[in-house]
């Protein structure tokens, strides 16, 4: 059931008696981790009504071919776009009949047509129905194409009949479902990455920054999700569009985004990219400073330092499990020695080193080259690269790792918010 953390479902309940457990199927695609959406055909608002699936998928039923509230009011594309996998559930003789034909007459039907994910179908009917030749043929027809059947079950049915039609129970399609999909190497982890800057202010207009434009973090989280992490961006002030499947949260100093780090653990892994201020006015001006005359050419500040956020979440000792702590260095010179002595300081599990003097790598740039050291010293070095990329072969790392390091990690059910 881990493989369905960050998933998107794409659930289509038609109309029959069955449609009532669609609405415990969503709690258990949700339970996993798994975000779900709901198509609706007309003949199921006869059975359940769209607030109740609404309620516990957390997002509005759709039922209508063209939905003026849609982009461009083309409401089956972006859903279509949207699924990683297509679920029907219950699917009626009649709703295999329309899929199998290649009909596109309601809203649910054409996303079949338009989705490039997979698709599979839960059928519900009477027995009578299931085993009569026109639905056998589609089912034949259906299997062909590659469509995924689940069940049906046998037993009693609501007709007072006894035989093969029943819809399966809610968390056996949620396990089939789940077995779509490949398990990733973070697959039901939960990572925590803090990316760009911060802004200490100094008064309403003026503040104490750095060049850090948080490519390398965000680069992070997508990898980190595309691998089948649950993952927390907590982003300083960057101009960035959110990745797919990551869950935002936007700061500006380093008290808050110390504060935001601490309020989503627990975490397996904590990933610390972000280029925090290590220090910050002692006092904020509340209005404007002005050029005094009388003090010539210079200005005072009187700074202190601001919290140490690595440091602080890999502490042992919390009332939080501590994470798996990921630094990074950014150096000017002595580059790796300067990263050893910051992992072993900060007691991390691994840090990353780049030499931020280099032009064409680091700050604002969109490629890089680090070098990985380990608890035992041992580097590990990434040759220039995009950003994206390495951010790829860091999280392929951080797997390993932790599948040496610690094992139990990866046995632990996702957390899920």
């Amino acid at each position: 059931m881990q493989r369905l953390v960050n998933k998107r479902v794409l659930l289509g309940v038609s109309g029959g008696i069955a449609a009532y457990k669609s609405a415990e199927l969503i709690r258990r695609l949700r339970d996993a981790g798994a975000e779900v959406r709901v198509v609706m055909t007309q003949a199921a608002r006869e059975f359940i009504t769209p607030l109740t699936l609404q309620a516990l998928s957390g997002h509005p039923v759709h039922g209508d071919l063209l939905d003026p509230a849609a982009e461009a009011a083309m409401g089956h594309i972006e859903l279509a776009r949207w699924a990683d996998v297509v679920l029907i559930a219950p699917a009626t003789a009649d709703l295999m009949a329309r899929v199998a034909q290649g009909r596109g007459d309601d809203l649910l039907t054409t996303l079949v047509l338009a989705t490039d994910a997979p698709l599979a179908l839960a059928p519900a009917m009477n027995q009578a129905m299931w085993r009569d030749a026109a639905t056998q043929a589609n089912l034949d027809i259906l299997l062909q194409r590659g469509v995924k059947i689940f069940g049906p079950g046998a037993g009693e049915q609501a007709c007072g009949d006894v035989g093969p039609g029943r819809m399966l129970e809610p968390t056996d399609i949620a396990m089939k479902v789940a077995d779509c999909f490949e398990r990733g190497s973070l697959t039901g982890l939960h990572l925590l990455i803090n990316a760009g800057p911060t802004r200490e202010a100094i008064d309403p207009v003026r503040y104490i920054s750095n060049h850090s434009s948080g490519k390398m973090g965000f680069a992070l989280a997508e990898a980190a999700a595309e691998a089948g992490a649950r993952v927390t961006l907590v982003a300083g002030p960057v101009n960035l569009p959110t990745p797919m499947r990551v869950e935002r949260v936007d700061v500006v100093s380093a008290q808050q985004m110390l504060e935001a780090c601490q309020a989503a653990l627990p975490a397996d892994v904590f990933i610390a990219s972000a280029a925090i201020a290590d220090y910050r006015p002692a006092q904020c001006a509340d209005t404007k400073l002005k050029k005094d005359p009388l003090s010539g050419d210079g200005m005072t500040l009187s700074l202190v330092r601001n919290p140490d956020i690595l440091a602080t979440l890999a502490s042992p000792g919390t009332d939080q499990p501590r994470p798996w702590c990921v630094g990074f260095a950014a150096e000017t010179n002595q580059v790796i020695d300067y990263a050893q002595g910051k992992l072993q300081r900060k007691n991390l599990d691994l840090i990353i080193a780049n030499d931020v003097s280099q032009p064409g790598i680091g700050f604002n740039s969109d490629d890089n080259s680090v070098t990985l050291i380990d608890r035992s010293l041992q580097q590990h070095h990434l040759p220039q690269a995009s950003k994206q990329q390495l951010a790829r072969q860091i999280i392929t790392f951080i797997a390993e790792q932790l599948s040496i390091a610690k094992p139990a990690i990866a046995k632990q059910a996702p957390r899920t918010p």
